[in-house]
């Protein structure tokens, strides 16, 4: 005989689910995001709005977790992080190996910071033709390097490639072990001060919107949480406002250069090699288009790299990677 359910019952019964449907919910709003950060000046300045108790304020609940640049994102592969600052080529790795993400704040674009640095007596990239580089092969300064051998006329069978892991660079160029290494800061700027004579024969200077650094969000994170990314968002530039006013710039290079633990007047000339983007600029950077003024012309050159190298294996869809609701709405 079938078990009759009464209607005050069943009324009791929905609610009981709702209500352990809201707990569970409330629950998730009440940890904090989780975000994974490294040492490069567009995502240093995050400690700006950290020290400042602007998240506290924007009523979100944040916790930055501080990694080496590829600890950041093995962590967020391994579901330890709502999100990570990486650069829109890396964001497409990650995302070609399982670990979807979507970019939802542009912070700059490198603007000298990522070097081509060469030992004494060579003095420009023509100069490479059968040097040997230490650069970390698949990621981005190796795009940076083949854009500048393409620019001069070489391609990749010109040169020997060593893999160097990038923060090894200034002490494998010192060794003599190679001819040139291709970092980003402060990496770069350590090896051309441990060597004399060295010279920085290329720069991101000479590619702009070749390389973005962005913050990188998980699907899942995004959809339940989009409200409180859109708080984090706000945060992002008020503290890029505070960095760019001539009023509060010294106090804010005070609070970056102490977290890398760099004089402040040392860590002004590495902020000057990063283009952070203000609010207009940013909205300029998420329409979409085919150069490199656009994340998206921008990410369709990173993954003809990845895919031509066999970083991966197919092509991805840029579009997928890439929500500018949120910015485009402030």
């Amino acid at each position: 005989m079938k078990k009759i359910i009464s209607f005050r019952q069943l009324v009791k019964s929905a609610a009981a689910t709702l209500a352990t449907a809201v707990f569970s919910l409330a629950a998730q709003a009440a940890e904090p995001l989780k975000i994974g950060y490294s040492d490069w000046p567009g995502w240093v300045a995050w400690e700006v709005a950290i020290e400042k108790g602007w998240f506290k304020e924007a009523g979100v609940d944040v916790e930055f977790e501080w990694f080496d640049y590829v600890a950041s994102m093995d962590a967020f592969a391994a579901g330890k992080l709502d999100a990570v600052a990486m650069t829109n080529g890396d964001a497409l790795v990650t995302g070609a190996s399982g670990a979807q993400s979507v970019m939802i704040i542009v912070n700059d674009y490198s603007n000298g910071n990522d070097m081509i640095v060469a030992r004494s007596g060579i003095t420009s990239v023509t100069e490479l033709k059968g040097k040997t580089i230490g650069v970390e092969v698949g990621f981005v300064g190796h795009l940076l390097l083949l854009n500048a051998l393409e620019e001069a006329g070489l391609s990749e069978s010109d040169v020997t490639l060593v893999n160097v892991p990038t923060n090894e660079t200034p002490q494998v160029l010192a060794s003599g072990d190679v001819d040139a290494i291709v970092a980003w800061q402060p990496n770069s700027g350590q090896a051309l001060s441990q060597l004399p004579g060295s010279t920085a024969v290329s720069t991101s200077r000479d590619a702009p919107g070749l390389i973005y650094d962005v913050l990188a969000v998980s699907p899942a994170s995004l959809s339940s949480r989009k409200a409180d990314w859109e708080k984090v968002a706000q945060v992002w530039y008020r503290a890029v406002d505070y960095i760019y006013d001539e009023k509060t710039q010294a106090d804010a290079l005070s609070i970056m250069a102490a977290r890398v633990g760099v004089p402040a007047d040392q860590y002004k000339v590495i902020l000057d090699g990063t283009k952070i983007l203000s609010l207009e600029e940013a909205k300029a950077v998420l329409q979409k288009g085919d150069g490199m003024d656009s994340l998206y012309g921008s990410s369709k050159v990173a993954d003809d790299f990845n895919v031509k190298y066999e970083v991966y294996a197919e092509p991805q869809a840029i579009e997928s990677y890439i929500d500018p609701s949120i910015t485009l709405g402030l």
